[in-house]
């Protein structure tokens, strides 16, 4: 082996035990928020970056951001949503998941 490459290989060989950067805040209110979204409106919404909607009334959230902006939903979430599609059940987030679930909401428009 040459003498650069076994510089090299010894340079690297550590990396892959380096730690993981830290997850931010808004990466850990996006991972939240996404698990919420899966939980309680998968049945009938897309709530992915692709795919149609299981019930075709139902937006995909990632289009959400193109009918209103998405922070105006933290109130209706948080006292409980009466309107959207015929068929959508109440629902009532607490503040933090509401935020969560904006958070991951406002991840899908990128």
């Amino acid at each position: 082996m040459r003498p650069a490459a076994i510089l090299l290989a010894c340079i690297l060989a550590p990396l892959p035990f380096l730690p993981a950067a830290p997850a931010t805040a808004w990466d850990r209110q996006v991972r939240q928020g996404e698990t919420l979204a899966r939980t309680n409106c998968a049945r009938c919404h897309a709530v992915g970056r692709i795919g149609k909607s299981p019930l075709r009334a139902a937006p995909p959230f990632r289009e959400l951001h193109t009918r209103y902006p998405v922070e105006d939903l933290a109130e209706a979430l948080t006292e409980g949503i009466r309107t959207g599609h015929p068929s959508m059940p109440e629902f009532r987030f607490d503040p933090d998941q509401a935020e969560d679930l904006i958070a991951y909401l406002k991840s899908l428009e990128r």
